[in-house]
C-alpha cells in the first residue's frame, strides 16, 4: 500500500533543516504563544495512543520557527512510542537548541487516561 502524501511528509520530516527557521526581524522582547491541540504519541508500555495539547511560548532571539514546520515536527511523534515526560523533554530540548531563544516554555497537557491527568511543564527561566 502506498503511503499518503501527508504521512510521507511527516515520516521524512527533518527539524534540523534551516528552512524550518526564519530570522527574527525584531530586536525588542516579545512572546510568541503557540498551541498545538492534536499531539499524539504511543505509550511505550501499552502501545495505546496518548493525546495532548502542546503549548509553546518563547521570546525569540535571532530565529523563529516556521509554523508549518512546527506542526509537522509535532506530528512526527504520532508514529513513536514515547512517554509523556520524554516527549515533552525532547520537544523542549530540540526547539531550545535550534531557536536559542531568550526564554522558552513548553507545556504538555495530556488527556486523562485511566483516570490520570498529566501536565508536564518545562520553563527555561527555572534552570
Amino acid at each position: 500500500m502506498e503511503m499518503k502524501y501527508g504521512e510521507k511528509e511527516i515520516r521524512e520530516f527533518d527539524i534540523n533543516k534551516e528552512e524550518n527557521f526564519w530570522p527574527n526581524a525584531h530586536e525588542k522582547n516579545y512572546i510568541i504563544d503557540i498551541e498545538l491541540p492534536e499531539f499524539m504519541a504511543k505509550c511505550p508500555r501499552s502501545g495505546y495512543p496518548d493525546f495532548a495539547t502542546i503549548k509553546l511560548q518563547y521570546t525569540p532571539n535571532k530565529k523563529v520557527i516556521e509554523l508549518k514546520a512546527l506542526k509537522i515536527y509535532i506530528n512526527t511523534f504520532m508514529f513513536r512510542e514515547v512517554s509523556h515526560e520524554n516527549s515533552i523533554n525532547e520537544i523542549f530540548d530540540t526547539l531550545y537548541a535550534k531557536l536559542e531563544p531568550k526564554w522558552m516554555k513548553v507545556i504538555g497537557d495530556f488527556k486523562p487516561r485511566g483516570n490520570v491527568h498529566t501536565v508536564i511543564e518545562i520553563d527555561s527561566s527555572k534552570f
